[in-house]
């Protein structure tokens, strides 16, 4: 099963990666070191990455989309608290979350 969307969750230290397929079943949920970041997406086929636009996440976005990811970028207002399918759903529909809204 290839993974075609991740939600990513970056924080100072851990980050958190939740990857469905095309039928949005599960793959990954993984938590990853900081170090561990590039490595884990260089070992990926491209696919879809959506996480919360804040201070680090451009720095992010532009180290996936050299390694052929397309990344997408969601205001916090559109972003669940933890990285779950929802940020993957809505990094493809571009949609505003229900949630805390």
């Amino acid at each position: 099963m290839q993974i075609t969307t991740i939600g990513l969750d970056i924080a100072k230290n851990v980050f958190q990666v939740h990857g469905i397929d095309a039928a949005e079943k599960v793959i990954v949920r993984k938590r990853l070191r900081r170090s561990q970041v590039l490595t884990f997406f260089k070992a990926l086929l491209p696919c879809l990455i959506g996480m919360e636009a804040c201070a680090t996440a451009h720095y992010w976005a532009r180290e996936l989309t050299k390694l052929g990811h397309k990344v997408r970028l969601m205001p916090a207002r559109r972003s669940a608290r933890r990285c779950d399918a929802r940020p993957c759903v809505l990094c493809r529909s571009n949609q505003p979350s229900s949630r805390g809204n």
